[in-house]
């Protein structure tokens, strides 16, 4: 099995609602920032990766079909080449709606994580992210680095990924654009709609009360 959709949108951009879409259309599991803390495997990849050390994609996604979201997005690039039949899929939305939620659920987790209650395993994971997403894809937690990264990362993937290999999409679309690009049935049903503020939070027990 190999990666068949690469995510190139930065998190908050509908990516959960995303992974959902893609594993209801068969293109499942779909990698998630939620698979790496879930899946045992997955933090000595990223270990590595935010070490500086050579790691094999293939390895990195065996037993993935998709992937959507960070770590993944941070690397779209490295995965477009190590799987060039890979289409891309590259969720986005208005800047000012993005930092609106950016800022309201991961960024403030980044500011704040040190002093949530976190198991061991998961603040080691977040160390590691810390160096791949904060000091690497945004240089800093405050609003001009998050949105210079986020355009940053919007144009680079236009600028790189041929047209025909490419799509940019959001949830509210729905599924004739995403299903007409893989080339899949449209289902019966609504399109997902999943990971609001207070799901995001409830996964790390709860939002801090500092704003």
């Amino acid at each position: 099995m190999s990666l068949k959709v690469i995510g190139s949108g930065f998190g908050r951009t509908g990516t959960m609602s995303t992974k959902i879409a893609l594993e209801q259309l068969g293109l499942g599991p779909c990698h998630h920032m939620v698979e790496v803390m879930g899946n045992p495997d997955q933090p000595t990849h990223w270990a590595a990766y935010a070490a500086g050390k050579e790691v094999d994609w293939a390895e990195v996604f065996a037993g993935y079909r998709a992937q959507v979201d960070f770590p993944g997005a941070a690397v779209w690039h490295e995965l477009s080449i190590a799987f060039p039949d890979a289409l891309v899929l590259h969720t986005e939305r208005p800047e000012d709606d993005w930092w609106a939620s950016y800022s309201s659920t991961i960024n403030k987790f980044w500011i704040h994580r040190k002093d949530l209650d976190l198991p061991p395993p998961v603040a080691a994971i977040f160390e590691t992210m810390d160096d791949i997403l904060v000091q690497g894809v945004f240089g800093g937690t405050d609003r001009e680095h998050a949105l210079r990264a986020y355009r940053r990362n919007n144009e680079k993937v236009r600028d790189t990924i041929p047209a025909d290999r490419l799509l940019v999409f959001t949830p509210s679309d729905g599924w004739e654009p995403l299903c007409r690009f893989l080339g899949a049935s449209v289902p019966a049903t609504d399109f997902p709609r999943s990971n609001a503020r207070d799901e995001f939070w409830a996964i790390f027990g709860g939002e801090p009360a500092a704003a």
